[in-house]
């Protein structure tokens, strides 16, 4: 078995912006059949090579635009790259948009349901972890209220709660440290050393080099879509602090 988690070589991915903006779908078809349509090339990754071993604690930073949450998409397999070629080894967990698939007209021990058949797990394995979620969301109180009387945050925290009570061999987080006050965060930092001591891969993209070099021991910067420098958290989150200034 190989000592690697992910393959990335000379991956790619393109998007087609609409260089005159459409106001519906039938205007849409209207100018696509007439070939009135034009589109330019977005290149949201470019030549992407990249190797992380197996028990990595990978960050990514890069400026707004830069290709990080499509790198985690492709690595999540929910977007196919135009070219190039991408390996992942071992079950995946991706946390790309907290509460993602909740239906908020049902309740918080329902949405847990929901989100863990998702994740390919069974009911009654969900019921048995249910009390340690809420636990960990810290909304024992709300279990049985509809997610749509819950705040932002409380939806983003049980989401996170959800998404990280599974054993995965690669963990993809993206932006997912932001949500609720401080003592949250630092329960979502101690989980996610707690999911690396175990072995699992953890490729985490966030905004914050300080908050990346407390949990990676690895870090990517990508710009334009490229990869500016890989390597080891210190010096690469250090070059790219450096080039913001």
């Amino acid at each position: 078995m190989s000592d690697l988690a992910i393959e990335l070589q000379d991956v790619a991915v393109c998007y087609r912006v609409p260089l005159h903006p459409t106001l519906s779908l039938k205007q849409y078809a209207v100018q696509l059949l007439q070939r009135k349509a034009a589109a330019r090339d977005c290149w949201a990754l470019q030549g992407v090579s990249l190797q992380v071993a197996r028990g990595t604690a990978l960050g990514v930073v890069g400026a707004n635009g830069a290709g990080k949450s499509t790198l985690l998409r492709v690595l999540a397999r929910v977007l196919r790259p135009v070219s190039g070629r991408v390996r992942v080894r071992g079950s995946v967990a991706p946390i790309l948009e907290l509460g993602a698939g909740f239906d908020m007209e049902l309740t918080g021990r329902e949405n847990i349901m929901l989100g863990g058949a998702m994740l390919g797990q069974s009911r009654q394995c969900m019921e048995r972890k249910l009390p340690a979620i809420a636990e960990f969301a810290g909304l024992n109180g709300f279990m049985d209220a509809p997610l749509r009387v819950y705040s932002t945050g409380m939806v983003a925290r049980l989401g996170f709660a959800v998404a990280t009570d599974v054993s995965a061999d690669v963990l993809l987080v993206d932006e997912a440290l932001a949500v609720g006050d401080i003592a949250f965060q630092q329960q979502c930092l101690q989980r996610l050393r707690e999911f690396v001591a175990r072995g699992t891969t953890l490729v985490i993209v966030s905004h914050s080099p300080a908050l990346l070099a407390t949990v990676c021991t690895h870090a990517l910067w990508l710009a334009g879509g490229r990869v500016q420098q890989c390597g080891a958290a210190q010096p690469v989150l250090a070059a790219y602090q450096q080039a913001m200034l």
